[in-house]
């Protein structure tokens, strides 16, 4: 099975430092506007359930808010307790306007 790369939204619908959530092919995403580069990662905390898109952007880090840990969007990796799961990352590209992620 190959890749593919499926329409999430257009670049207007995101906003810089805050998530937006997306449901792709039953996954949901939440997708990232740092400094005018997209990002989309899983939208749960791998700690607990809660949703990153509600959590506090700063820089390329998104902070859960629940119980504070942090990851960053860029590569997933938990970088404060208590959260110590990656998140998943996906690709992003941009075409025409609309913000593409490469799902497996």
């Amino acid at each position: 099975m190959t890749d593919t790369w499926t329409c999430a939204l257009a670049v207007a619908d995101l906003f810089e430092d805050s998530g937006v959530p997306v449901i792709l092919h039953d996954r949901m995403l939440a997708l990232f506007l740092v400094d005018g580069q997209a990002y989309a990662t899983d939208a749960m905390c791998t700690h607990g359930a809660a949703s990153l898109c509600d959590g506090f952007m700063e820089g390329h880090e998104v902070e859960c808010p629940f119980h504070q840990g942090r990851f960053d969007i860029r590569t997933g990796a938990a970088t404060c307790a208590p959260a110590f799961g990656a998140l998943t990352t996906y690709a992003v590209k941009v075409q025409d306007g609309e913000v593409f992620v490469q799902l497996p």
